[in-house]
């Protein structure tokens, strides 16, 4: 599957669930250790938990690789590992106070990535 595609797929899961403000960062030239970040935001701890599993279900139900996942307990950040893509799903005040797009140098960038999930 190339980035796009899984990209789509990860939009999608997230879109399924009504996940609030996604963004995709182009991160290929700042590291090596993955290609995209998408963040985005759940209005409870139980929904961020939910947005998260449902990616992990779609990216392994597609046969692709699914590494750790962290923040689950508390659910106000949940990370995810799915190698070329890290996915952010975290609170609203949580995803304010550590600005990932800006940390990574992508504010103005970081909505313009946002792909429509074909449905």
């Amino acid at each position: 599957m190339n980035i796009e595609d899984k990209l789509k797929l990860i939009v999608a899961a997230l879109e399924d669930l009504k996940a609030q403000d996604i963004a995709i960062l182009n991160t290929s030239k700042l590291t090596a250790l993955f290609e995209r970040m998408v963040i985005a935001s759940g209005s409870s701890n139980r929904q961020t938990r939910a947005l998260a599993d449902n990616v992990h279900v779609k990216v392994k139900e597609a046969g692709e690789y699914v590494g750790n996942t962290e923040g689950e307990d508390s659910g106000e950040w949940v990370l995810l590992d799915l190698g070329d893509v890290i996915v952010h799903v975290m609170l609203p005040a949580v995803r304010a106070h550590y600005n990932l797009e800006e940390l990574w140098g992508a504010a103005e960038a970081a909505r313009a990535r946002h792909i429509q999930a074909d449905h």
